[in-house]
C-alpha cells in the first residue's frame, strides 16, 4: 500500500422520524508519522466542553487504527457525556472495526495509521425522554462507515462536485439563492 498521509471524509445519516439522532461525522485519516499523527498526539489533552477520547468498542477494546473522537457541540450535561461515551462511541468503534473487516481500511497497515473523528450529537438527545438509542447507534454506525469509505476513496471527486454544482445545494440555502 502507498502511504496514507492525509485523507478526509464526511457523511450524514438522518434520524428516524421524531428523533434528533442525525449523525454527521467528519474523519481525518493519515500516517502516524505525518500531519495527522501530529494532530492526533496534540489532541491527547482535554479542552473544556469538548471531550476527547480514544474510540473503544467496550471496556478494554481500543479500536485499530487508533482513533480519537471529539464533539462538535459543547458538552454541558452528564447525560450528554453518557450518550457520547456510550452508544455513540460504541457505534463509532463497531463501524471502524467493520471497515477493517470489509477491507475499507487496510488491515496490514493499521499500526501506521491514526484517525480523528469529530462527532455531531444533537443536545436534544440528552433531554429526550423518548430517545431511540437504537436509532442513535444506527445513524452513527452508518455515517462513520460511510465517512471512512469516502475518505479512503477520495469521494466526492472534484468532477462529481463540478457536475453537481447547480443541482445539489445546502439545505440552509432554501429561498436564499437561486440555482
Amino acid at each position: 500500500m502507498s502511504e496514507i498521509w492525509f485523507r478526509t471524509g464526511e457523511a450524514t445519516v438522518l434520524a428516524a422520524e421524531g428523533q434528533f439522532t442525525d449523525a454527521m461525522p467528519e474523519v481525518l485519516i493519515g500516517s502516524t508519522r505525518g500531519p495527522v499523527g501530529h494532530a492526533f498526539a496534540g489532541m491527547l489533552g482535554q479542552v473544556q466542553g469538548h471531550t476527547r477520547m480514544f474510540v473503544v468498542r467496550d471496556l478494554n477494546q481500543l479500536v485499530r487504527p487508533s482513533t480519537i473522537m471529539t464533539t462538535k457541540v459543547t458538552i454541558h450535561t452528564a447525560e450528554y457525556a453518557e450518550l457520547l461515551g456510550g452508544v455513540v462511541q460504541a457505534a463509532t468503534g463497531d463501524a471502524i472495526v467493520d471497515c477493517v473487516i470489509e477491507g475499507i481500511l487496510p488491515k496490514a497497515d493499521l499500526d501506521e495509521l491514526c484517525m480523528i473523528i469529530t462527532i455531531w450529537l444533537d443536545e436534544r438527545c440528552a433531554k429526550d425522554e423518548n430517545l431511540d438509542r437504537k436509532d442513535l447507534y444506527r445513524t452513527n454506525y452508518e455515517a462513520t462507515k460511510l465517512a471512512i469509505a469516502r475518505a479512503m476513496k477520495g469521494e466526492p471527486t472534484i468532477d462529481e462536485l463540478i457536475a453537481n454544482r447547480k443541482t445539489v445545494k445546502h439545505y440552509a440555502l432554501e429561498d436564499i439563492i437561486e440555482y
